[in-house]
């Protein structure tokens, strides 16, 4: 791990693979039990080819079946899997009992003897709080019931799943002391001072490099105020890669960043909306093509390294971990496996 602290030296970088969402992109004729097979094998190559880790997301009530349940995917990963982290990111803590998740959490944990990472957010789906009437009201203080409510869990003595509940000693404890690391994906300052005041690690998203070393600095700045240790926290980045040699990225990914994407805004439409608007994303304009291609990082494996770079010295020298959105619904397997290893062994040592 990294302890130094200053741009231009990124040593301490891990590199994940995902993120994984088991969606099931309509014009894909596997079934969804094919996917989630899929899924499994994918994690397998990922290890065989030298990510640290995999990582998973979840949403709710999405038609195209976006993966509901990631503690149990864990499970299974962990059960085939033997170096690999394997990683939440994120889980949408305040859609699931306390108690329960900390219960879960230490079963994965076990199971994959001290490879789960629990990552964690707050959620924003109206329709995932009203499915499971849960409220969004307050979510700042019912983020950090839950983090109370899983290291009281974790640790010696009893803990309060909610004020009405009694004390309860929870066991088996997980198989790390004090329960797997705790991230959380935050982007709020507000947010990303809970992160350093309680968690282990921050989780960024959908930012540039530029507007995740902003975000780096307000937790630094934090962690610092706290009197913690840098060496302690780590930093996270997802977003969209596909690199390939010559030319030719785009022509592999557009389609699959395309229905993605355009799936995140679908699934905003509240209660089923979506059930009577098109299955498939619409015909790609020249403006959603371009702003597809700013968010993104698509390329040569030499450009998608250089990237990579802007984001590790973004890190400002904590430790990091790089995850390449490279699990792509509706994609091919083949073309799948061949963008895996490529980012492995050509944009990997050279970004190391």
């Amino acid at each position: 791990m990294s302890t130094q602290h200053d741009s231009g030296h990124h040593r301490g970088i891990s590199f994940g693979f995902g993120m994984v969402t088991a969606q099931h992109d309509p014009r894909d004729r596997r079934t969804d039990a094919d996917l989630y097979a899929d899924v499994l094998d994918l994690c397998v190559l990922a290890e065989e080819l030298g990510f640290d880790s995999a990582w998973l997301s979840e949403h709710h009530f999405v038609d195209d079946g976006y993966m509901p349940s990631l503690l149990p995917v864990a499970a299974a990963i962990a059960a085939r899997t033997s170096t690999l982290t394997v990683a939440t990111g994120i889980l949408v803590a305040p859609l699931h009992d306390p108690l329960r998740l900390a219960e879960d959490a230490a079963t994965v944990d076990l199971l994959s003897r001290g490879r789960l990472l629990l990552g964690i957010g707050a959620g924003y789906r109206d329709e995932e709080f009203a499915g499971l009437g849960r409220s969004k009201e307050g979510l700042g203080a019912v983020m950090d019931h839950a983090l109370a409510v899983l290291r009281g869990a974790w640790g010696d003595g009893t803990v309060r799943g909610g004020s009405d509940s009694a004390p309860v000693s929870v066991h088996p404890k997980p198989f790390r002391p004090g329960g797997p690391p705790i991230w959380i994906g935050a982007r709020t300052k507000a947010g990303i001072r809970r992160t350093a005041r309680a968690a282990d690690g921050l989780l960024a998203a959908r930012v540039s490099p530029e507007e995740m070393a902003g975000q780096v600095s307000v937790f630094v700045d934090e962690v610092k105020a706290l009197g913690r240790d840098l060496s302690e926290v780590s930093v996270g980045v997802h977003c969209p890669v596909l690199a390939w040699p010559g030319g030719g990225a785009w022509d592999v990914v557009e389609r699959h960043l395309h229905y993605s994407e355009w799936k995140y805004k679908d699934m905003a439409e509240p209660f089923g909306g979506r059930d009577a608007g098109p299955a498939t994303p619409p015909e790609l304009t020249d403006e959603v093509r371009a702003r597809l291609r700013q968010g993104a990082l698509v390329g040569t494996p030499e450009e998608v390294a250089a990237g990579v770079s802007a984001y590790a010295d973004a890190a400002q020298g904590l430790d990091f971990h790089f995850i390449p959105r490279l699990y792509w619904p509706g994609m091919e397997a083949g073309v799948q496996r061949e963008a895996m290893r490529v980012f492995a062994r050509e944009v990997i040592p050279a970004v190391h």
